[in-house]
């Protein structure tokens, strides 16, 4: 019997990780524009996904949400 588990890529829309995370839009981009007082370099970054379309991937942003938690265990 194969016990393996199996690894199924997610990716999420703009609109997903919104209301997954809590942030607004401007927020979010923030964290991503170096020029910003809300830049976070440890924020994952967007992966392209056509001419115009970009998407993170999930267990980018449930690995950036563990270790803001466990940052905020550490304080």
């Amino acid at each position: 019997m194969n016990t393996q588990t199996v690894f199924n890529p997610r990716i999420l829309r703009l609109k997903q990780l919104t209301e997954r995370l809590g942030l607004g839009r401007s927020t979010i981009y923030d964290r991503m524009n170096t020029k910003s007082p809300r830049y976070d370099e440890t924020f994952p970054k967007p992966i392209k996904l056509g001419a115009s379309a970009i998407g993170w991937i999930d267990s980018e942003i449930t690995t950036w949400i563990e270790q803001r938690m466990s940052a905020k265990e550490a304080c």
